[in-house]
């Protein structure tokens, strides 16, 4: 690369639908639902299931539920991914030229790739918004990278570590943060992961479950909580396959008869707010565990463009 040569430092996402629309969840949920990485059922049975079934009646229900979260600037998810874009390049200080993209819906990742290396970047780093790795989400944006990219030695994917002290910090402060308002304290944490069928995890050695784990343990270890007031579980499941246990909306319904009534809850595989923390543990999450008896769930907000988690992306090393 040349001396005065900056690098490009795309950030991807997963994806939001453009519009809390039955149409916009249509189209985002076939193109994400459609990714044989992200459901690897046989595509003869699952294509059907998929265009028959699942996009004629699961998008009204979904864009319902965007519609509770939905921002004046938008989807929350393209809200706060956004803001991490934009503090990363200030960060940077013209080190580096940031773009965001998303693997499903627009900007697209294949796209935006395509376009930079048209351009004649001199380097391009990919950098997936999930520090715990697996097929559905590091996986499908690595394909597509090597799709887009082949071989090309200007193109490179850098993956955040799931335990890195600055992320840690800030998911840290966020608990803090969101605590210290309350008039007692959580008497129990769910650190609460996105979902994986038990047979994925195995197929992929466990890397996605050891992964949580390390960050959890990680956390835990800032906040100096105590273990045994504090679950790890798991998420969003679909589908009727045995998933990683425990399930965190079993736990929701089971705490508060063993006398949790103050629970707190900590997304940390969510980089930013999107349907499944704001929606499915913020409003649904919450009216369960307090129609079981509890009387306060706390939401930790996503740690997003904390400062912290700035200095984690600033770290990656950029091509020399």
């Amino acid at each position: 690369m040349s001396a005065m040569a900056v690098p490009d430092l795309i950030l991807v996402n997963l994806g939001t639908p453009d519009a809390p629309t039955p149409d916009g969840v249509r189209r985002f949920l076939k193109e994400f639902l459609s990714d044989p990485m992200v459901v690897d059922l046989p595509r003869w049975l699952w294509k059907p299931l998929l265009n028959g079934l699942i996009l004629n009646t699961r998008p009204k229900r979904v864009a319902r539920m965007y519609a509770e979260i939905w921002t004046p600037q938008g989807s929350p998810l393209d809200r706060d991914s956004r803001r991490v874009a934009l503090a990363l390049e200030d960060a940077l200080r013209g080190r580096a030229r940031v773009h965001l993209a998303y693997r499903y819906g627009k900007p697209s990742l294949a796209e935006l790739l395509r376009e930079r290396i048209a351009a004649g970047s001199d380097s391009i780093v990919v950098i997936p918004l999930f520090p715990h790795p697996t097929a559905a989400t590091t996986g499908t944006m690595k394909a597509v990278v090597q799709d887009v990219a082949g071989e090309d030695p200007r193109v490179q994917v850098e993956v955040p570590a799931c335990d890195h002290p600055d992320y840690i910090e800030a998911l840290r402060d966020r608990c803090l943060e969101t605590f210290a308002p309350l008039a007692a304290p959580p008497e129990h944490l769910l650190l609460s992961f996105h979902g994986l069928p038990k047979r994925v995890d195995r197929q992929e050695g466990g890397r996605y479950s050891r992964s949580c784990r390390r960050t959890a343990e990680a956390l835990l270890a800032a906040l100096d909580w105590d273990q045994a007031a504090a679950t790890l579980c798991y998420q969003s499941r679909f589908g009727s396959e045995a998933w990683l246990e425990p399930a965190t909306a079993k736990l929701l319904s089971r705490l508060p008869g063993q006398g949790i009534r103050r629970l707190g809850v900590v997304c940390p595989g969510f980089l930013t707010d999107g349907l499944e923390t704001l929606f499915e543990i913020g409003v649904e999450g919450r009216r369960q565990f307090e129609q079981a008896g509890g009387q306060n769930l706390s939401l930790v907000p996503a740690v997003a463009d904390h400062p912290a988690l700035i200095r984690a992306l600033s770290s990656i090393n950029l091509p020399a």
